[in-house]
């Protein structure tokens, strides 16, 4: 078992939550194909929304891979992403200032820097802290 971590806008996993999906990576396939049955996973958003400039930096979603089939989907005529289906907890967004300390990711000075690659693989004992942390 493996656990991820997605980032994406708040806006972006609620809609994710509502579908029962996971979306990374401005829709790219290779990332979702990474994932298998099981594997868990966790988004953190760091706005709001795309564009917006309102700060959100809180995990906002959790929950396990359902199946591992990834599937394309179109949303525009232009625009056709590929998503993987999550079963996902009942939660509570948590702030990342909250567990910073406490978390093998942030441990690093720069560690900010490896969530720009929209979907990293992070320890089992970073997604426990995380889903402890969230749990209602």
């Amino acid at each position: 078992m493996r656990y991820w971590l997605g980032v994406v806008s708040k806006e972006h996993v609620q809609k994710g939550m509502e579908g029962g999906f996971a979306q990374v990576c401005h829709g790219k396939k290779g990332p979702l194909m990474k994932m298998v049955t099981g594997d868990g996973f966790v988004y953190y958003s760091p706005r709001v929304s795309l564009f917006g400039k309102d700060l959100c930096k809180c995990f906002t979603a959790i929950g396990t891979i359902k199946t591992g089939k990834v599937y394309q989907v179109e949303m525009t005529p232009d625009f056709h992403p590929y998503r993987i289906d999550i079963d996902y907890f009942p939660s509570q967004d948590v702030p990342i200032a909250d567990l910073m300390d406490q978390l093998e990711l942030t441990q690093h000075k720069s560690w900010g820097m490896q969530l720009r690659r929209g979907l990293i693989e992070i320890c089992p004992e970073d997604f426990s802290t995380i889903s402890k942390a969230m749990q209602l």
